[in-house]
């Protein structure tokens, strides 16, 4: 099946980079993916079956030519990574949205830190319900407890992406990012 992109529907594809040795480095646009690909730099190693014109068909996965070392980068303590971590669900009821908030577990007015092991997605019904309490006083239980993410900084996207909409990326993300 050829399917052909008009603009709009053309930035929101993505790309895998693969370093030479085939470890995800991270997403980039599907731009950058062509541009690297049509420089020589990289090789296109799956299709999504995307055109952008009759001949050119959209990369969904593309390998550097070269090994780029990138160093080991902690995950920093945002609230789109705090999400990220949770994958977009409420850590109190379970709901899926993409309107979420942070809840401190321990309330920061109770000396609660801002911390990776205190913090969690929660739909804003259930922050409110929960108030400054802790979940025990608000006779709420956590989904799961929170924790530090044990994968790298550029791994949270190229996950999130292939969990929700690039099924073809799973097979180059080392199993032990998914826990």
């Amino acid at each position: 099946m050829i399917v052909f992109l008009t603009k709009k529907g053309l930035s929101d594809e993505k790309v895998l980079v693969l370093n030479a040795s085939f470890y995800p480095l991270g997403v980039s646009s599907w731009k950058k993916g062509v541009l690297l690909v049509w420089k020589k730099k990289a090789e296109i190693i799956e299709y999504n079956g995307h055109f952008l014109r009759e001949d050119i068909r959209l990369p969904c996965v593309i390998r550097l030519n070269r090994n780029i070392f990138l160093p080991y980068k902690e995950v920093a303590l945002t609230r789109k990574n705090v999400i990220a971590r949770d994958q977009n669900t409420c850590q109190y009821c379970g709901k899926k949205s993409s309107n979420l908030t942070v809840d401190h577990v321990i309330p920061k007015s109770r000396g609660g830190e801002l911390v990776w092991e205190n913090v969690v997605a929660a739909c804003q019904s259930c922050n409110l319900k929960k108030g400054n309490r802790t979940p025990d006083e608000a006779n709420m239980k956590l989904l799961r407890p929170p924790r530090k993410p044990k994968v790298p900084s550029n791994f949270l996207e190229v996950i999130r992406c292939a969990k929700n909409q690039y099924q073809e990326w799973l097979k180059y993300i080392p199993k032990k990012y998914f826990s």
